[in-house]
């Protein structure tokens, strides 16, 4: 990273970020002051035990749960205590999601999952088809534009989720085990996409996974440990 990416402003900023969740046991401490920063286009891997909080982060950093305590700044803007109207927006035009399971809308064709979001922000029809056919392109997955989910494989709905996750060009992209489903090679191939595709779009990238071979893959590591992140270096 040069010297002038490092003096820009961090992306994202997440400060003494807490939540917890009342279990038959008494309150679970999930996060327990997680700080962070991530900078513009970078490439982040969190990993930890199963059941750490990787995936209640992730949904915290996406808006979709509130943290208890702890500031969480997006290109400068709380993300949090913002009103529910302006967390969609964000949602809708600087976050994207890619989760384990493709999630895509079984009625719709490849084409037209990828360019729903674009339609719900107002974008013209032509304009929404060629920035799909675009990305279905750069995914290797042209021949499959009209297919419906049921017709294409694991790795190409996968790849699907991918192009629809990054159609509007989000600032922020989070993905959790987005590879989880798929066998090893396949997940390789996803995986290798997604971070090329990802550079070229210049979109940040927090990505939860299990496996190291892919953390390596990444710019940085962080590890969920007992609600707090530590720094991997291996």
């Amino acid at each position: 990273m040069s010297d002038t990416d490092m003096e820009k402003p961090a992306l994202l900023s997440v400060s003494d970020m807490h939540k917890q969740f009342i279990a038959p046991c008494g309150k679970l401490h999930v996060l327990s002051g997680v700080e962070f920063e991530l900078n513009e286009g970078e490439f982040l891997a969190i990993v930890g035990e199963s059941g750490s909080g990787k995936s209640t982060m992730l949904q915290i950093l996406g808006t979709l749960e509130q943290p208890d305590h702890g500031a969480i700044l997006l290109d400068g803007e709380s993300i949090h205590g913002i009103g529910s109207n302006r967390q969609a927006q964000l949602r809708n035009q600087k976050i994207g999601f890619v989760y384990q399971a493709h999630h895509l809308i079984p009625e719709l064709t490849a084409l037209e999952n990828i360019t729903l979001p674009l339609l719900v922000q107002g974008m013209a029809r032509n304009d929404s088809d060629a920035r799909g056919r675009e990305l279905l392109t750069r995914l290797k997955l042209d021949a499959r534009e009209q297919h419906v989910p049921a017709k294409l494989s694991g790795g190409e709905a996968q790849r699907v989720a991918v192009a629809r996750a990054l159609a509007a060009r989000p600032r922020l992209l989070l993905a959790d085990e987005p590879t989880g489903n798929l066998d090893e090679q396949t997940a390789q191939e996803v995986f290798g996409l997604l971070r090329q595709l990802c550079r070229e779009e210049n979109a940040a990238v927090v990505m939860v996974t299990h496996s190291m071979t892919m953390a390596r893959a990444c710019d940085r590591i962080l590890s969920l440990h007992e609600g707090k992140l530590f720094p991997v270096n291996d």
